[in-house]
């Protein structure tokens, strides 16, 4: 049918109509060749009774066709208009904001691939993404003008990678190859990150737009943003799709904590508490000297176990008060019950912080000063009721959803409004 409709408008506005025109007219000539044969003779001009019709009729097709092409720049021009935006994820936290944020998918499905890409739609924008250790400089393939550089700013050796990615990047800048860069940033998390200062617009460099991960001072909203840490993808925790199941089940502890304990650290102050008050038995615990990079699919899975098989997560801060353990225990509908206290370095000081963008986006979390007050928490825990729990939970899970998609609505439309304002 619609291969029809356009046969039918391309007939009707741009086939050219035939006119037959008027036989030669013949006349005799009187004259007449030796012989007295009569010469048939062609007159010079030819005479066509419908020309008139015929110029009328042209006309009428000039202006249907122009009406026409009109009608396609009307629809054109009302038609949204779409964008390109490709990501390059070279730091872990890329996969956070692909999979869990923009809720992208990543071909191949293998998490171990040295090459993975995927492309979702957000708003005008049409992403693109690419990762894996065989995503390597001028090996890309960028056809288009905009781009997200996903880089690690945590410590020296990480800075340095990051460093040279964005060299590369300057120098596609410098050759027009491409007009618009966001950087998202893991920063330091002292909030120290000097170091990309220089890049960016504000400062004589070429990055538009900076995404950085805990309580920054630079955070203005209009630049500079701040982006969630999220769950530790670099550890494999997966994309966990909420059930009825984690709703409705019956925890059969009250708490849990699998962590480092740090000479010195309140963590030492939670384990004697827990310890001291005969705590140990209502929670699940595991306790390790020393900061592990990389979990074993055992040690993951008892991890996912104990969020799933209790109602709190135990959250003391590290370096920063923000850390996985936060993102991933909401996941699994695991209230996180977090040291709100202040750890030393550069980060922005106040009654909104620490973790000053989950407070914004209303976290129902429990917030504690000290671990002393654990117990009192966890006597209230017990005098609590299974609809009171599910009630929780429930809105917990949707809670930690609804912001997932803010973020997803904020990153997309901070980019269409910096790089597309003008198009």
């Amino acid at each position: 049918y619609v291969a029809f409709s356009l046969y039918a408008a391309y007939n009707v506005f741009f086939s050219t109509k035939v006119i037959s025109r008027v036989h030669r007219v013949v006349k005799k000539n009187t004259a007449g060749p030796p012989g007295g044969a009569v010469a048939p003779f062609v007159e010079d001009e030819e005479w066509n009774p419908w020309e008139d019709e015929e110029v009328e009729y042209n006309s009428a097709l000039s202006k249907k066709r122009e009406a026409f092409q009109k009608y396609l720049a009307q629809i054109n021009k009302n038609k949204p208009k779409r964008y390109k935006v490709q990501i390059w994820g070279k730091a872990a936290i890329g996969l956070y904001l692909w999979e869990h944020v923009l809720d992208g998918p990543l071909h191949p499905t293998d998490k171990v691939a040295q090459w993975r890409e995927g492309e979702l739609t957000s708003g005008k924008i049409d992403f693109s993404f690419y990762t894996g250790p065989a995503v390597v400089q001028g090996h890309v393939p960028l056809d288009m003008n905009s781009l997200v550089l996903v880089l690690n700013g945590r410590e020296q050796q990480k800075i340095s990678y990051s460093t040279r990615w964005l060299e590369h990047v300057h120098a596609l800048v410098q050759a027009r190859t491409v007009s618009h860069v966001a950087v998202v940033l893991l920063g330091n998390e002292h909030c120290v990150n000097d170091w990309i200062s220089p890049y960016l617009k504000r400062n004589g460099g070429f990055v538009e737009l900076l995404f950085v991960v805990y309580d920054s001072p630079w955070v203005n909203n209009i630049d500079v943003f701040q982006w969630p840490l999220g769950v530790a993808t670099y550890r494999q925790f997966p994309i966990i799709k909420p059930s009825l199941q984690m709703v409705t089940s019956i925890r059969p502890y009250l708490c849990n904590f699998q962590g480092t304990i740090y000479k010195n650290s309140s963590r030492e102050i939670l384990m004697q508490v827990l310890k001291q008050a005969g705590l140990e038995k209502d929670c699940i615990t595991t306790a390790r000297d020393k900061w592990l990079p990389q979990e074993t699919v055992d040690s993951l899975g008892r991890y996912q176990t104990a969020l799933s098989q209790s109602d709190l997560t135990l959250c003391p801060v590290g370096v920063n008060t923000e850390c996985y353990r936060i993102y991933e225990a909401c996941a699994y509908g695991s209230v996180p019950v977090v040291e709100d206290v202040q750890t030393p370095g550069a980060c922005v000081t106040g009654p909104s912080s620490p973790l000053r963008l989950l407070k914004a986006a209303g976290a129902p979390f429990i917030f504690l000063r000290d671990w002393k007050e654990l117990p009192a928490i966890l006597e209230k825990e017990r005098r609590m009721g299974q609809d009171q729990r599910m009630e929780r939970r429930k809105r917990l899970i949707e809670w930690y959803t609804s912001f997932r998609q803010q973020m997803k609505d904020r990153f997309t439309e901070v980019i269409e409004e910096t790089f597309f304002k003008n198009a």
